[in-house]
């Protein structure tokens, strides 16, 4: 197969783009290196193109001779949507409508969306694929909006799809210099630093985390299993839910760091309660949670270690300052 990965340089683009070429695929992808890294790409992919999802003339050009299209590219970045709604609803719902309608143009056979927890918004957990989606915030309409862009245009064209709806994906790869996002790699980073980690509100926020090696296997059946299409399905642990205190626990006994955390004011919006609930992807796709949420962290970890701690990079834009605004952006503090 002839797979194209949006976001190909970024943590999950790049671990799908290294396993899909150790199963022999022809594997390419873009990104523009918003937030991806060079360091992620796999030398076996066959092309990569520094192209935006959002320049449509190009990503029509770059989809040519494609089978398969996952759509991993985003500004994942929820937290910070509220405060810089423009620039992230645009690298979020304009770049999938591009890349969704360059696919189509090309009559690529079947198109893998990655989706967002956030679809669900304050549901009573775990969240179920049938619930509604009630986004809380501009990321979470703007991925709710592509889903649906995604289902009229397919339908309407006549190419499959499936919904993949990962939460809180970690491991290898995953950006840690990044004070907008990735809460487990934000606190390894800052530890191995010698600062100790930052929590927003009381830190009784709870989350359900996924290695990236299990998200992937399920990624791989989306696409290639031909049994498999018009799905939406929540891939991730449901057994295994933590505080965000506990979470800086597990992370200091891994860094081998010692000094309370910093308690800052809470985000607007942020969800208290977020857990999915996998009973679709077991039944589905096989779905086993196969790495523990401290061998997780035990394993980015030594990630961080060996590519070398870095500081954190305020790289992308604020478009919103006032006083609801977190300190630790607008001033600069993680």
């Amino acid at each position: 197969m002839r797979i194209y990965i949006t976001g190909i340089a970024g943590f999950l683009g790049s671990n799908l783009a290294n396993h899909l070429s150790k199963l022999g695929h022809e594997v390419l992808g873009n990104d523009n290196m918003i937030t991806g890294e060079k360091e992620n790409l796999s030398k076996d992919i066959v092309r990569f193109d520094n192209v935006d999802c959002c320049n449509f003339k190009k990503m029509t050009e770059c989809l040519k001779n494609v089978d398969i299209v996952y759509h991993c590219a985003a500004t994942a970045h929820e937290g910070l949507s509220v405060f810089s709604p423009k620039f992230i609803t645009q690298n979020i719902y304009d770049a999938s409508v591009s890349t969704i309608t360059a696919a189509i143009i090309n009559k690529v056979k079947r198109f893998v969306y990655c989706s967002s927890m956030a679809r669900y918004g304050v549901q009573k957990t775990p969240y179920s694929e049938e619930m509604p989606t009630l986004p809380e915030d501009p990321y979470g309409i703007a991925k709710v909006a592509g889903e649906e862009t995604l289902k009229i245009l397919a339908k309407v064209h006549g190419m499959e799809w499936n919904i993949a709806v990962p939460h809180n994906i970690v491991g290898p790869n995953q950006k840690y210099d990044d004070p907008y996002r990735n809460v487990m790699s934000i606190m390894i980073n800052r530890n191995l630093q010698g600062q100790p980690s930052i929590i927003y509100g009381d830190g009784e926020q709870t989350r359900c985390f996924s290695y990236i090696d299990d998200v992937i296997y399920c990624l791989d059946k989306l696409a290639l299993d031909k049994d498999i299409k018009s799905e939406i399905v929540n891939v991730g642990p449901d057994e295994d839910t933590i505080s965000i205190n506990n979470l800086a626990n597990l992370v200091a006994n891994s860094t081998g760091f010692n000094e309370s955390p910093i308690y800052v004011a809470s985000r607007p919006q942020e969800v208290k309660h977020a857990s999915c609930s996998s009973a679709k992807a077991r039944k589905l796709l096989g779905y086993k949670t196969k790495t523990t949420l401290t061998q997780a962290v035990d394993a980015t970890t030594e990630f961080i270690k060996k590519r070398g701690v870095k500081p954190f990079k305020y790289h992308l834009p604020l478009e919103i300052i006032n006083n609801k605004t977190p300190k630790t952006w607008k001033d600069k503090l993680i």
